[in-house]
């Protein structure tokens, strides 16, 4: 085990931060649920991804490069979802206490 430990480098740390991002938001997802207006849901899958992605790079898998390209392309479609969503509700808001 502490073989294993000392071969990690700074990339394969890296890719854990990643893990660690994208675990959170799918517990936060699951267990509190996110607003359809919540843009940070979305920005950590997507930092997730692209730490997951940064360790790719130096010890490249083709599926795991691929799901994560996936990944932050969803995130990036959520987040522009979400900034929407925030807008319409506070258009909606200043709609109703403007009358």
């Amino acid at each position: 085990m502490i073989d294993f430990l000392a071969s990690l480098g700074l990339t394969d740390f890296i890719g854990f931060a990643g893990v660690a991002c994208v675990l959170f938001a799918y517990f936060w997802q699951q267990t509190k649920g996110v607003r359809d207006d919540d843009w940070r849901h979305p920005v950590i899958n997507g930092v997730g991804a692209v730490l997951l992605l940064v360790s790719l790079v130096y010890k490249p898998n083709p599926a795991s490069i691929a799901i994560e390209f996936s990944w932050f392309a969803i995130s990036v479609i959520g987040l522009v979802r979400a900034l929407k969503n925030r807008q319409r509700a506070k258009a909606a808001k200043a709609s109703t206490t403007s009358s």
